[in-house]
């Protein structure tokens, strides 16, 4: 497992605004645990809900042993340990086969180990993940919130940029993609090379569909940032992953 004060984590080392109804408690009481994946959505979803005042009590994460998981994040999904660590807010996690629908079981039995009101997640426009996310909640009598639901994708994109986030493509899954966008920062430049494909390809602005993957190195509210270490573009076919092999988290001061 990755610690902090700069030790290196390798691969390998890992062992609504839509509210449904749930716990009745006001928002500054509400303990949430929030879906976290190192990716820009869960991000920028677990920034909204701390501006809003909840009480982050965990971030959750699954860990899918299958690429091929529905529902969960898989490039570099080892470096969420140094992301719970730069935001300073304990981590749950627990491996998955990534199997459909078995994942979305092995999901609600750690989240039913947790005393919260409230689950988060990130979700933008997947009907499918919020519906089982929203499943879950229902039957632990939990609230589901999604801060980013069916916000406009481009004003997600710009809203990463004011809030600084320092975000890169991890991954890659459509055939408009080449290599070259594997550890590409996302900036104005690509967010303008992405609205290109959006309207020649119909590929999702934010990735929604699986077309790409992305991993926050750091943000305003990080207390640290994470440093890449050591990493390799990994492709095949048409798709690819930036696999970081090594990374370390560095003091901002």
């Amino acid at each position: 497992m990755a610690t902090g004060n700069g030790r290196v984590v390798q691969r390998g080392e890992i062992k609504n605004h839509g509210i449904n109804s749930g716990k009745n408690r006001s928002v500054g009481s509400m303990r949430v645990a929030v879906l976290a994946t190192g990716g820009k959505d869960s991000a920028l979803a677990l920034y909204k809900v701390m501006k809003v005042g909840y009480e982050i009590e965990y971030l959750v994460s699954m860990i899918p042993l299958s690429e091929e998981s529905w529902m969960f994040h898989y490039p570099n999904i080892h470096l969420v340990d140094l992301f719970a660590e730069a935001v300073e807010i304990p981590l749950i996690n627990a491996e998955t086969s990534g199997m459909k629908e078995k994942e979305v079981e092995d999901l609600k039995r750690l989240i039913e180990t947790l005393d919260v009101d409230a689950v988060v997640s990130g979700a933008i426009a997947s009907t499918y993940q919020k519906t089982r996310i929203e499943k879950i909640c229902q039957q632990l009598k939990l609230k589901c919130i999604a801060p980013l639901w069916r916000e406009e994708p481009l004003t997600i994109l710009k809203e990463i940029l004011d809030l600084k986030f320092e975000a890169i493509i991890s991954g890659v899954c459509a055939h408009v993609f080449g290599k070259e966008w594997l550890g590409r920062k996302i900036d104005e430049t690509a967010i303008e090379d992405l609205k290109k494909l959006n309207s020649q390809y119909g590929v999702s602005l934010v990735g929604e569909g699986g077309e790409y993957e992305s991993l926050v190195l750091d943000a305003q509210f990080f207390k640290k940032r994470i440093k890449i270490v050591e990493a390799e573009a990994i492709w095949k076919d048409q798709s690819g992953y930036f696999l970081v092999k090594k990374a370390k988290l560095e003091s901002k001061e």
